[in-house]
Formats: structure tokens, sequence, C-alpha cells
């Protein structure tokens, strides 16, 4: 592995938006990789630029500059954006390892892009990393090497915590914790609106539904061994109020998460196909 100071790889970043920029902040900052290590090229857009600008990473107008001293390169573009590289790539990648933070893209499409390189990783991280409390999953083309593996959970681990899994998995774990930041957003807002249509006023509401969300994800952190339904019931009394609301819950919502996750399964297999 190339490098300098560190025996991180040296890293070409396609695209520079928020997943990018989380990444290398996070190995910048836990100090797994230095500035000179990692590069970054992006599209008609300020992005790249102002990354390099802001963390000291150097800057390449586009990834065939920066791919002969590269031995990673994280495809962090939009997915429609796949079709627009350059042709090249297929011969500048031979011998590389290939990163996919690319939604709805499998592996077999990225071995399309990239035949030659010597593995392909596609990973489905989600809004969390960008303040390292996220969580990834990824799935390899080809069992990894010892020096492969190591790199990229430590890549990975800069986002927060890492699970590795079979390609055949990534779907679901898109439709769960790819997506699932936005279900707790929401579920934050209908409970501020539910609180408001009591008589709270809406910032009252919104604040005390905001805290709660985060304080009740914090406590859950802290007590990871417990699980979910214990601390259900620590929060519940027999006969109180807590019981009465989670009577009304009972069936109909198990089954719109149910019946939601189901559908974001079931997109990001349509995408994962076009």
């Amino acid at each position: 592995m190339t490098g300098s100071k560190t025996s991180f790889p040296t890293t070409l970043f396609v695209g520079a938006g928020r997943m990018a920029s989380a990444i290398v902040q996070g190995l910048l900052a836990t100090g797994r990789a230095q500035p000179e290590n990692l590069l970054c090229t992006c599209g008609q857009d300020p992005t790249g630029p102002a990354l390099a600008q802001r963390t000291g990473i150097r800057y390449v107008a586009d990834a065939s500059e920066g791919l002969p001293e590269a031995d990673f390169v994280l495809l962090a573009c939009k997915p429609q954006q796949l079709a627009s590289l350059p042709e090249s790539l297929a011969e500048e990648t031979s011998g590389k390892l290939i990163l996919s933070i690319l939604a709805g893209i499998p592996l077999a499409r990225l071995r399309q892009v990239a035949p030659k390189a010597r593995n392909v990783v596609r990973v489905m991280p989600n809004t969390p990393a960008q303040i390292g409390q996220g969580i990834s999953a990824y799935a390899s083309d080809q069992p990894l090497s010892e020096d492969d593996q190591s790199a990229v959970e430590i890549l990975l681990s800069s986002m927060g915590k890492t699970i590795q899994l079979e390609e055949s998995h990534i779907d679901a774990v898109t439709a769960l914790s790819g997506s699932g930041p936005a279900y707790v957003f929401e579920f934050t807002r209908l409970l501020a609106e539910a609180g408001k249509s009591l008589g709270l006023p809406e910032e009252v509401a919104a604040q005390l539904a905001r805290q709660t969300v985060v304080g009740s994800a914090a406590l859950m952190d802290k007590r990871e061994e417990a699980d979910p339904i214990e601390l259900v019931r620590e929060v519940t009394s027999p006969g109180g109020t807590t019981e009465a609301a989670l009577k009304t819950l009972e069936g109909d919502f198990g089954k719109i998460v149910d019946r939601a996750l189901r559908a974001a399964r079931d997109r990001s297999r349509e995408l994962s196909s076009m």
C-alpha cells in the first residue's frame, strides 16, 4: 500500500459531497490518514476545491490525474454520474481497490466500470456518518485480502460502525439503516405535531419532541446491552399513561413500519436492476 507517514493507502475520492467529506474529515481527525494520502475530484461543482481547501487534501481536476498514485478509489459521486465517468477508468483502475457508496449500484455494474480492479466493494452508509455516528454495511466482489480488509474497516469506521454482509442483504440494509434516519426524523416531526394538537406551543412541542428522541437514542446507546423491549418496559407502568399510548400503537404501527421497509427495499431492488 502506498502512502507517507501512515500505512493507510493513498485514496482518490471521486466526488466530494457530504459523505466523502465525512470520511475525509474522520480519517484526518483520528490520525488514520494524512492529507497527502488523500485526493479528491468532482464534477461541475465547487465541492472538490472546497473540500481540499478545508482539509488540506489535494484536489485534482479529473480522476485520471489522481489515479496513477492512488491505491484505493472511492466512488462518491451521484449514482447517475457513474455512466459519465471516462471509459479510460477501465484501464486506469487496474489493480486498484474500488469502493462505492453509490446507492442502488450493484457490484456487477461496478465491475463493468472497473473490470481490472483487484476488488470492488459496495458500501451502504447512512447520514449520521456526517458526525461519526453512522453505520455502514459493505459487501465485496471477491474475498478481501487481510490488508484490504483492514484498510476498508479503517476507512469506514471513520463514519461510525461497520458490518460486512453478502450483497444479497444490501437492499434490506438500505431500507433499514440507509433510509432509517428519515423515519426517525419524520417520527420526531409527527411527535411534535401531536404535541401541538394537544395545546402545546409549537416551539415547545418541537423542543420536547426533538430532545426526547435525542435523549432516548443516547440512552439506548449507553445501555447497549439492553434490548429495546426492556427499555420500553422501564418507561411503562401498568395502567399508566405510556401503556395507554402503546396500546393504541399495537398491531398497526408494526405493520406500517414493516410496509415502509418493504417499500424501500423493493425500490432499492428496482434501482439496482436499472
